[in-house]
């Protein structure tokens, strides 16, 4: 199977894709802060620079893309049919990346919370948001 675009407009349309305040990371941020959270962005002195830091709480929370890290039995991760082994390997490495981030940020005494991006579509971004409220709440 070919590529649909050309090697250029997929170079062009891969770069224009963001690694720091995404709209799934706005969402959470702006419900963090109605709900009146104060929070830290991505704090380059934890393991795995979280999206969100909530010091207070002794709490971070990663906002995940489901495609670029590999969110298991989701719609939204659909492995590309070209270069699938370079995916494959680029996704694998994310993946262990974050591990390794979450291990070090328990050991550091941090609680993690993750975030997948179909968590937070139409259908889901109440209930998802819910239960995080929820469990701040418990953790007061």
């Amino acid at each position: 199977m070919t590529d649909t675009h050309s090697k250029e407009i997929r170079s062009y349309n891969m770069s224009r894709i963001k690694g720091k305040n995404t709209k799934p990371e706005l969402v959470v941020r702006k419900f963090l802060f109605a709900n009146g959270f104060r929070y830290r962005l991505h704090a380059k002195n934890l393991p795995g620079k979280p999206d969100i830091v909530l010091p207070k709480y002794k709490t971070v929370i990663f906002v995940n893309g489901c495609f670029w890290h590999g969110h298991p039995n989701c719609k939204y991760f659909v492995l590309p049919k070209t270069r699938t082994e370079w995916w494959l390997q680029k996704i694998t490495n994310t993946q262990k990346r974050d591990r390794q981030a979450k291990t070090e940020l328990h050991t550091l005494g941090w609680r993690v919370i993750t975030i997948w991006e179909c968590e937070l579509k139409p259908k889901r971004v109440e209930e998802t948001l819910t239960a995080v409220l929820s469990y701040f709440r418990k953790i007061k």
